[in-house]
C-alpha cells in the first residue's frame, strides 16, 4: 500500500515541525521513526508532527506515535500532533491516543499549544 510518502523538517524558533505526507504504513513507519529520532536528538522545546497531509495512518504509524510519546514523556520536549480528518484524527481518537498525546487540528494551533 506504500504510495508516495515524504517527511519535511521545518524549524520554527524553538520548535521542530515534521510535515508528513502520503501513506504511513508498515513500510514507511520506520522512515518516520528515523525522522523523529533525528529531530529529538537536538532536544527541541516543541516537536510538532504534522499529519494533516497524511492519506492513511496504519497501526504501524500509530505505534510510532505511541513510542515517541513514551520517549518525550519525561523529557524537556513537548510533543504535539497536528491531525485533522478521517485519515488521521479519527484513528487516533478511536484508539484513545488523543487522551495521552496533545492533538491539534492545525500546525499553528499546535505551535501555540491551543485547540481553538
Amino acid at each position: 500500500m506504500s504510495e508516495e510518502f515524504w517527511v519535511n523538517r521545518r524549524d520554527a524558533g524553538e520548535a521542530v515541525i515534521l510535515e508528513v505526507s502520503g501513506v504511513v504504513d508498515i513500510i514507511t513507519a520506520p522512515s518516520l521513526a528515523t525522522h523523529i529520532d533525528v529531530a529529538l536528538s537536538g532536544t527541541p522545546a516543541v516537536l510538532v508532527i504534522d499529519l494533516t497531509e497524511v492519506d492513511f495512518l496504519s497501526s504501524a504509524g500509530i505505534t510510532v506515535l505511541v513510542e515517541v510519546h513514551r520517549l518525550t514523556q519525561d523529557s524537556p520536549t513537548s510533543l504535539r500532533v497536528a491531525a485533522d480528518g478521517s485519515a488521521t484524527s479519527r484513528p487516533l481518537h478511536i484508539v484513545g491516543l488523543d487522551e495521552v498525546i496533545d492533538l491539534y487540528p492545525t500546525v499553528n494551533q499546535a505551535l501555540e499549544g491551543r485547540e481553538s
